[in-house]
Parts: structure tokens; sequence; C-alpha cells
């Protein structure tokens, strides 16, 4: 089985040594403010996580071995938003190795969205008509516990100098591809010089008309977003389009909301999408809080995805029928354009697959 534990760290190394020398950023931490010193100080021991949040050592046990299969990674900003004391915060709840992660569940595996057989060259996934992934790396600012990509091989299959102008031929040579997904891990964790590089070629093919990205890292390092960043997405010849990934209204706080802002302010389309999650947001007040967050930090809601089935996750799964009345009850109180569809993405389907 392959875990980011080991592949995840070098990835991070990579795009930290290549912002350093391409770019000539101090990161070390406490040196710079800076969204990469930010990365490389994320917490990742578990002991000093819980000593932060001031909870018992006792839980130890099941987190280290978690962490052994998976391991944690969050940034000191988002900690700052947990409370103190609260085993059950649901920000802290996504990112804590437990002892459940180790359980092998029947229907929970590797490969849950069969991506791998969707990978024709080196760093792309092209599963749906008109539009395709490329993975830019595997290096994430935090390690969400619900990924479906825990195990992905990033190692053979990310876009890296072998393989880019591969991926850029066959994007090329496919004329009904309009839209490219920047995805990792995420995209935002690489420096904007080689994401500039990337935008840049993609420019350069015509029938290329928007470019999306996929990221948690606005919400999870708001500093990350820059002059630099919004430079390369926000002016070009394609239509800039950022995904947001965000799971409870406690994650947008004023930080988040000021780079958000900046992104809107630059003309780049905001939309949202949310994992239901037991034990996080499995709640219709909940979501529909969480909708007038991201609404009022100019973000529109647009995904809520059922919990893909990826070994290690099992315990955030909530049943198909209580996603269902969750949403009767939002869209009972709430302006439709509040509510994000309800989905759930199968393996070998032309889309995704509205649930509600």
């Amino acid at each position: 089985m392959i875990t980011r534990s080991a592949h995840d760290v070098h990835n991070l190394a990579d795009n930290l040594r290549q912002d350093t020398v391409n770019d000539s950023v101090l990161i070390a931490v406490g040196d710079s403010p800076s969204w990469q010193a930010q990365l490389a100080g994320a917490v990742t021991v578990p002991e000093q996580l819980l000593s932060m949040l001031q909870l018992s050592p006792d839980l130890l046990s099941g987190t280290l071995r978690a962490n052994q299969e998976f391991s944690l990674r969050v940034p000191h900003a988002y900690i700052r938003r947990m409370a103190l004391g609260d085993l059950n915060d649901p920000l802290l709840r996504q990112v804590l190795p437990v002892a459940q992660e180790c359980q092998h569940v029947a229907g929970f595996g590797l490969d849950p969205l069969a991506e791998q057989s969707h990978n024709p060259v080196g760093g792309v996934i092209h599963k749906y008509r008109g539009r395709l992934l490329l993975i830019v790396g595997g290096a994430c600012a935090v390690n969400c516990r619900f990924c479906f990509r825990r195990h992905f091989p990033y190692q053979d299959k990310q876009l890296d100098r072998d393989s880019w102008s591969e991926a850029m031929d066959y994007i090329r040579a496919d004329t009904t591809i309009g839209e490219v997904i920047l995805s990792g891990g995420d995209p935002l964790a690489s420096s904007d010089r080689r994401l500039l590089k990337l935008a840049t070629a993609l420019n350069d093919i015509d029938h290329v008309r928007t470019l999306r990205i996929h990221t948690r890292l606005p919400v999870v390092i708001p500093g990350r977003v820059t002059d630099e960043l919004l430079q390369w997405f926000a002016h070009q010849r394609l239509r800039p389009v950022m995904v947001i990934h965000a799971n409870h209204a406690n994650e947008i706080d004023d930080s988040v909301r000021q780079a958000l802002a900046k992104l809107r302010q630059a003309g780049v389309t905001l939309l949202s999408q949310t994992v239901l999650l037991k034990g996080v947001n499995d709640d219709a007040q909940i979501l529909a809080a969480l909708s007038e967050a991201l609404f009022n930090a100019g973000v529109l809601p647009y995904y809520l995805h059922l919990l893909d089935r990826v070994h290690g996750a099992a315990h955030f799964n909530v049943p198909e029928e209580r996603a269902r009345a969750i949403m009767a009850e939002m869209m009972a109180a709430s302006p439709g354009y509040l509510v994000p569809k309800l989905v759930r993405e199968i393996a070998g389907k032309p889309s995704k697959t509205r649930i509600y």
C-alpha cells in the first residue's frame, strides 16, 4: 500500500527547494511570514498538536498508529481556529489521525474513483469529456483525514519534467478539452514560478478556455493569495475559476475573507466544494451556516460531496438516506442559491451523479 507519509514529505520538500532556489524566498520558520514559511512550519507531530490544544496525551496510542499510515500535517494558521480542549472541534476532527483509520471496512479501498485507470499520460487524469485534471504535485498544506487520494501514487502519476511535454501534447491534440483543472495534492503548494510556466503553456492552446484550480490553501494558509498568484492566474486569456474546499463555517475567519476578497477583486470566479462528514458537518444548520459564510465572502456554494469510499475514512461516512434528509431540511430553510448540489462520484460514470 502506498501512503503519503513518505512521498508527501518528498514532494513538499521539492516544492520548497524550488521556491528557495528559483525565487530566492527565505523559508526558515520565524525568519519570514511568507506562505512558504507557514507551509514548511506546519505541525507534523501528533504530540505537539495535542499539547497546543491542551488535549490529553492519552489519545496518542491510536493517533500514532494512524499517523504511520497517513501522516499529520496542519498549519498553525488553521490550528488557531480550533477550540482549546475540545476533541470534537470540527476543524480538529478533519486533521487528527485516529485509531479508526486503521480498520479495514468492506467497500472502502485504495483507489475509490479508479483514477489510476484514467491516467493516459503522466500528470493527467482524464475522466470526463471536455475537461481534465493535471496532477501538479502530491504536496498539501493540510492532510485531511478523509482525502480520497491519501493512497494515490503521486511519485509515478504527477506532472514532472519528464511528463510535462507529453501532457501538453495530449491537451493540444484533443480539441474537445475546453477546461483544464489544476489538482493534486494541492496545486497551490507549488511555487508561483512553476505555476506561471504551466498557465502560460495552457494559455497558448487555443481550444482551452478555462483554467480551474481546486485548492484548500486559501482556507488553511490565507497568505498564499499573493500578488504573484493573482498576476499569473487572473491576468491572462483563460477564464480563472477557483474552487475552494471548506467544510465548516469556523474555517472562514477574517484572514480567509480578506484572501478571498483579493481573488474576487481580481476577477476570479469563486465556487466551493464541501465533503459531508460525520461529526463535522452532518447537520442542516451547520451546512447552512457554512453556505452563509461562504456567500458573505463572495463564494458560491457549488458541490456537497458524499464521502468517497477510501480506506481510512469510513468513520466519516454519512449514509445517503441521512444526506437526503439533511438536504431537504436545508432546502426548506435556505434560498436555493445557498444550497449546494449533493453529489457522489462513481467510478466509470461520465459525470458526477446528482443525489439531491
